[in-house]
């Protein structure tokens, strides 16, 4: 098997994948941006690859009708660039790599709810403009914020990244309870399940995790933002499609809630429709940049490695990386 990666790879972990096949490394970062299909078709046309590891390059119809690919590797939770209807009606399986930036977002998460909470934001501006002038004590007076310990924070999907999220602000000695009607079991007795309305109404912040799907599209919606505390904050660094975005704008436009935290946006980069949400001034907002750390390259990378190891060398075709489970009815991936 011939493999060109493009997705993130140090040396080391570029290596695991020489008992799958030969390497050929053409990452899209130096490139400068992901790569378009006709990129990438030349690409594994001038290097003779049938199989591809991506991360945000276009992975379409054309591309997989150009080469006879044995399998898509994908190091994004959500390989939303990739036809994955089409890599099914063809047979090929596709791998993803789920909550492989779950401890970067919950990091940021995290610190995004505390600048919110203490205020960072307008006290360093209000330092970096010479506005200090009256006495020690004014700063304090000004700029008094809240705790993020003691708060009930509600999480809105419970997968990897949710649970991770849950993990760490349990550290702040916070409350945690969670709404995912897709999970079958209640993953510790310390968080609380617990109805959609239920947590909109009862949470001091609610965390959006969820991937975009047509399930999930515009599932925050008006009825439950309407629920939420008049101090409460909503923090989303998931997906934006699945907020309804004229509502979240009208109850943060009308201060019917106590503001935002948002690092996704209905447009990237952002049109006009986005900036009239990130320039409210009850909105903390990041550009997409929740799972940009380093490690999340080295974590995507042996997640995606022990995936093709399992599937294609031990031959284990029940895991949780495989997108399209259904190409396993096809006689070639039997076991």
């Amino acid at each position: 098997m011939n493999i060109l990666v493009t997705a993130p790879y140090t040396e080391a972990t570029l290596k695991g994948l020489d008992p799958i096949g030969n390497i050929h490394f053409r990452p899209w970062k130096p490139h400068g941006r992901a790569y378009y299909a006709k990129e990438l078709i030349q690409l594994l046309q001038e290097t003779g690859a049938d199989a591809l590891i991506t991360e945000h390059d276009h992975v379409d119809a054309e591309v997989m009708n150009a080469a006879k690919l044995s399998f898509i590797g994908v190091c994004r939770g959500t390989p939303s660039n990739v036809d994955i209807a089409e890599a099914t009606r063809l047979g090929i399986p596709v791998f993803n790599t789920p909550a492989r930036n779950a401890q970067a977002v919950a990091e940021m998460v995290a610190a995004g709810i505390i600048v919110f909470l203490r205020k960072m934001r307008e006290s360093e501006l209000w330092l970096k403009e010479g506005s200090w002038k009256a006495d020690a004590h004014e700063s304090y007076l000004n700029f008094r914020g809240h705790e993020l310990c003691g708060r009930t924070v509600g999480i809105v999907g419970f997968g990897g990244v949710g649970r991770k999220v849950a993990h760490l602000l349990k550290q702040f000695s916070c409350n945690i309870q969670f709404f995912d009607p897709y999970l079958t079991e209640d993953p510790d007795p310390e968080y609380k399940r617990c109805t959609a309305e239920q947590l909109f109404s009862t949470s001091d912040v609610v965390s959006i995790h969820l991937p975009a799907t047509q399930e999930t599209e515009k599932i925050i919606s008006h009825e439950l933002l309407g629920l939420m505390k008049s101090d409460a904050i909503l923090v989303n660094s998931a997906r934006a499609s699945v907020v309804d975005r004229d509502a979240l704008y009208s109850v943060l436009k009308e201060s019917r809630i106590a503001g935002a935290v948002l690092d996704v946006f209905w447009h990237e980069p952002p049109q006009a429709s986005d900036y009239e949400l990130i320039r409210l001034p009850n909105v903390y907002a990041t550009p997409h940049i929740a799972g940009a750390s380093y490690e999340v390259d080295h974590y995507g990378a042996v997640i995606m490695n022990e995936a093709v190891h399992e599937f294609f060398i031990r031959n284990n075709h029940s895991i949780r990386q495989l997108v399209n489970p259904s190409i396993l009815s096809d006689k070639h991936f039997s076991s």
